[in-house]
Parts: C-alpha cells; structure tokens; sequence
C-alpha cells in the first residue's frame, strides 16, 4: 500500500484541529487592553495546543517519510492517533468555560499521554510493516524521547490535581523535548545515502 493517503488524510485532520482550535478564541468585547488581557490564558492555551499538534505533525511527516510501504495495522493504529489528538479542542473548549481548573488540565495529560501511547503504537506497526532493519526502525531507535515524554505525562495528569500550574509546566516541558529539531531521522536518511 502506498502512504499518500494516509499523509493526506493526516495532514486534512491536523488542519481541521487546529482550525476548531481557533474558532474556540472569542473577540474582547472592549477595545482596550483591559479586554485583551481577560482573552490572554485562553490565548496561551490556544498557542501551546497549537505548538503540541504542530509537533505531532511534524514528527509524523518525518516518520512516513522514512517507510516504504504501509498496511491496514497502519492505517488503524494512525487513526487511533487522529482520533486522540482531534480530541485537543474539547479540553480547550473546558478551559474557556471553567479556566485552568484541575480536571481540564488533567484531561488535557490524559488526551496528550493518549496520543503519546497512539503514537508509539503508529510507530511499531510501521516498523512491522518495513521491518527491524527499515529506516524507520534504525531512526526510532530505543525512542527516549518517546518514553520519557510518557512518564512526565503519567506523573503530570495526576499532578494537576494537587498543581495544576506544575502539571502544565511538565506539559510545556515535553513540548520543549520535542521542539528541538528531532535529528534521527535525518541522520539515519544521511547514513543511508553515504
């Protein structure tokens, strides 16, 4: 099978997202800063989930880029990602209602851990698909990133219930994890090509 379809479909429900993200922010109903300034932690949290599908995606087209061939275990287990990630805008939408209370900051770890177990398990059906010694697999690797962005998510959702603050900074902690440019997959692409 080929992966066109599958980036497509990817990269259509990661616009959408974002898209529902946006249309979450509401005008101020003042003209002055005052007004702004009540938008501004809704504008924060619209920045950081922004900034978390914007690294989904972006690994993600550095993972299908580095596979030949996809499956239907593939296209299964990339929807369960979608599915997860596409559930973002619903914990944005409890914040703008209640604020940064415990529980939507809770579920808000509890949507991203998902879609971090989602992604560990898009990753080893591509790896069964092209094989232990594919480029993806050599790319991937032991995925500290991966399992370490997992255990600060499993100690931050139960966090926010003592913290909510603490939970969001191990939240912002993850991102900064992945904001550095994910170089694995170019170095096994440039070890490939040598």
């Amino acid at each position: 099978m080929t992966k066109n379809r599958l980036e497509t479909i990817t990269d259509g429900v990661l616009a959408i997202v974002i898209t529902i993200i946006v249309l979450e922010l509401h005008v101020p109903e003042t003209a002055g800063l005052a007004g702004l300034r009540e938008s501004l932690p809704l504008l924060g949290a619209y920045a950081f989930t922004f900034i978390h599908v914007g690294i989904y995606w972006n690994n993600h087209h550095n993972l299908i880029h580095a596979v030949r061939q996809i499956d239907g275990a593939v296209l299964w287990a990339n929807l369960v990602l979608l599915f997860w990630v596409s559930l973002l805008p619903f914990v944005i939408r409890w914040f703008a209602e209640v604020g940064f209370a415990s529980m939507p900051v809770a579920a808000f770890g509890a949507v991203l851990w998902l879609s971090a177990i989602s992604y560990y398990f898009l990753v080893r059906a591509l790896i069964r698909c092209n094989g232990a010694d594919s480029t993806v697999a050599r790319a991937v690797g032991r995925d500290r990133k991966g399992w370490l962005s997992t255990l600060v998510y499993t100690v931050a959702i139960p966090l926010a219930f003592l913290s909510p603050e603490a939970a969001l900074a191990l939240y912002a902690v993850v991102a900064l994890i992945w904001l550095i440019p994910d170089r694995r997959f170019i170095r096994v692409a440039t070890d490939a090509s040598s």
